[in-house]
């Protein structure tokens, strides 16, 4: 490892030849270490800087020279990782050739590849070292600090945080008195740090914390060439006080773009092209850019089943194995909306459907600028909401997911979860995203008895939805019998801009036309004439539900009547509609029916009836019923 230090930054050729073009001006930079052979002097005039750094930097990936440019500020020593920190980094070696390692290999073999010493620690391993010598110098630095204070960690290492910490910082403080240059590694930092409510914290969390705390700021640390790097998946889930504070830096190590996905498979095929031709339907570069939310190892697993297990890749394989993926990544909190059906199966709803089949269409089209940030669908029960979705589903051509639960009992949980979830999304655009039961998920900005976790959930939310690069990007589908209930933050504009409201059917050409869906959908074969006429034509409102409902009981009295040997006869259907009383909540019904009309933004969706209504007088009707119903 040694021979390559001289090929990196930081390292003394790195230096050497920064100080080479350095004028005589004053300097503006770092001077790191003690004036002796070993360490490495670095004067970075401000004029030359940033030209030099990026010459230094070219092949890293976005986060690294983030990272670079943070450092050489000589203003900050403590840094987080956080987001895709156990994928592949890619990187070049010393003939610059591209390559992919882990994030450990990257920061020992390139980013610090010039440091005396590279400490990493976490609560599994404890502490431990890159090579031998290094080990080895510690050890006798354990020895002088038990005979000290006492201990015996020279015959067992600790492992827990505290005495870690300890035993860490008198070690940092001697070798960086010898101008060694130190870079400490803290891997799942989340379980050393983790968020909590001050009032929560242990005594081993809060000594934890004061540790780190002292080290962002501790004038030695600060003046020598000394890093700690905090690495975790999730920054939710570290403790707020130090993600907050100024002397530590985020760097976000994000999912690779379509470019990076591209470049890693035509590296990975390099010289199996053909085979990999021959067992995929599927290009390399349509792999890279169906594959939008996997990381590098994901990807490597794709390819490599095709070249090593010979797989047939098809464009089915593929979505199947990137469902697999994602759904893992996200643990569950993600589902794939997979949907067979379109648009075209949709009965009545007629404005609703052509409003967004212009909006399939637009994003077919590569237009995906005009649509709304995200939908508000809301309407009675069992009026096929989230059908209208799902159908939506099969005609944009993007994916879309469904958001399943992602509170969590745990302090902090939720916020993690919901940061992952968010980061995934962003990953994986174009895509939609169908929150059902909207009005439950989604928290609000004044809810309480929670500990503030609505309220954060909210914002969260909100901050994610009202970004301006995700129009058209990232589409939202907010479903909801009680849109009174959703936040009005949610449902401004720059949010939920486009609301849709759903009726069940309220003439009898839209019946004939939702029983007829109905009837394919059930595998029932009646023929319209046989059909009551009190379900078509009568008093009494079916929904969807209902009539899905009701042609499922119609099967199976069919198939208990010896006498229709399993089909459904007109007898049968007419006493299947003479009998059947679906379970009816009037009042509930009535008000979730004008809330949707006061929601709708489109008075052509309304039903005609309502198109003309006096507003006052819905806002009226509304307050009595909401007396009755809770």
């Amino acid at each position: 490892m040694a021979e390559n230090r001289s090929s990196k930054i930081g390292a003394k050729k790195d230096a050497e030849q920064l100080n080479k073009h350095a004028s005589d001006g004053a300097p503006v930079g770092i001077e790191n270490g003690s004036p002796d052979d070993s360490t490495v002097t670095m004067t970075v005039p401000s004029p030359v800087a940033p030209s030099l750094l990026d010459q230094y930097t070219a092949h890293y990936p976005d986060w690294a020279k983030d990272f670079a440019r943070k450092y050489f500020t000589k203003t900050l020593t403590q840094f987080i990782l956080y987001g895709n920190v156990r994928d592949l980094i890619p990187t070049q070696d010393d003939d610059g050739k591209l390559v992919y390692m882990s994030l450990r290999g990257f920061l020992t073999e390139d980013l610090f590849a010039s440091r005396d010493l590279v400490v990493f620690y976490d609560r599994s391993s404890g502490i431990h070292f890159v090579d031998k010598t290094s080990q080895k110098d510690f050890s006798r630095a354990l020895s002088g600090y038990d005979t000290i204070f006492g201990t015996d960690f020279a015959q067992k290492l600790p492992k827990d945080p505290v005495r870690v910490f300890s035993v860490l910082q008198n070690y940092f403080r001697l070798r960086l008195g010898e101008g060694k240059r130190i870079a400490c590694i803290i891997d799942y930092a989340e379980t050393v740090i983790p968020m909590a409510e001050a009032s929560t914290y242990s005594s081993e969390d809060r000594n934890a914390l004061v540790f780190l705390q002292k080290w962002a700021h501790d004038p030695l640390f600060i003046e020598s060439d000394f890093t700690i790097i905090l690495v975790s998946e999730n920054i939710k889930e570290l403790n707020h006080q130090l993600v907050q504070s100024p002397y530590t830096a985020e760097i976000q190590l994000p999912l690779p773009s379509e470019n990076d996905r591209r470049a890693f498979v035509h590296w990975y095929l390099n010289g199996h092209e053909d085979v990999f031709k021959e067992r995929s339907e599927v290009s390399p570069d349509l792999l890279a850019s169906n594959t939008a939310g996997l990381g590098y190892i994901p990807l490597r697993s794709i390819l490599a089943d095709v070249l090593e297990n010979r797989t047939k890749l098809s464009f089915e394989v593929l979505s199947s194995m990137k469902k697999e993926f994602i759904e893992a990544e996200a643990h569950g909190m993600l589902e794939f909306v997979e949907s067979d059906w379109n648009l075209k199966m949709v009965a009545g709803h007629t404005e609703a459907k052509a409003h967004l089949k212009h909006a399939a269409q637009a994003l077919r089209n590569g237009h995906p600028d005009v649509l709304p940030m995200g939908y508000l669908v809301s309407g009675p029960v069992g009026c096929g909401k989230t059908f209208m979705v799902q159908c939506f589903a099969g005609d944009i051509g993007i994916p879309m997911v469904m958001l399943k639960n992602f509170r969590s009992q745990w302090q902090g949980q939720t916020e993690a979860n919901l940061e992952k979830i968010l980061t995934l999304l962003e990953a994986m655009t174009p895509v939609a995203v169908m929150i059902d039961e909207a009005d439950a998920a989604l928290g609000n900005r004044d809810s309480g008895g929670d500990s503030g976790v609505s309220k954060r959930v909210f914002g969260q939310i909100a901050a994610f939805m009202s970004n301006p690069k995700h129009r058209g990007r990232v589409i939202f589908f907010l479903v909801t019998a009680r849109p009174d209930y959703m936040p009005v933050d949610l449902k401004r504009q720059g949010r939920a801009e486009e609301h849709i409201a759903l009726f069940y059917p309220s003439d009898r050409k839209e019946r004939e036309e939702l029983l007829r869906v109905m009837l394919r959908r059930t595998e029932v074969n009646v023929k319209m004439d046989e059909i009551p006429e009190s379900l078509l034509n009568g008093e009494r409102v079916f929904s969807g539900a209902d009539m899905e409902a009701l042609l499922t009981r119609a099967k199976f009295r069919a198939a208990a009547d010896a006498r229709t040997k399993g089909k459904v006869s007109k007898r049968i259907m007419q006493e299947v509609v003479d009998d059947f009383m679906p379970p009816t909540y009037p009042l509930e019904i009535e008000l979730q029916t004008l809330v949707a009309v006061l929601e709708c933004t489109s008075r052509a969706l309304l039903p005609v009836q309502y198109r003309e209504m006096d507003r006052e007088t819905i806002v009226r009707r509304i307050a009595e019923l909401k007396q009755f119903v809770k």
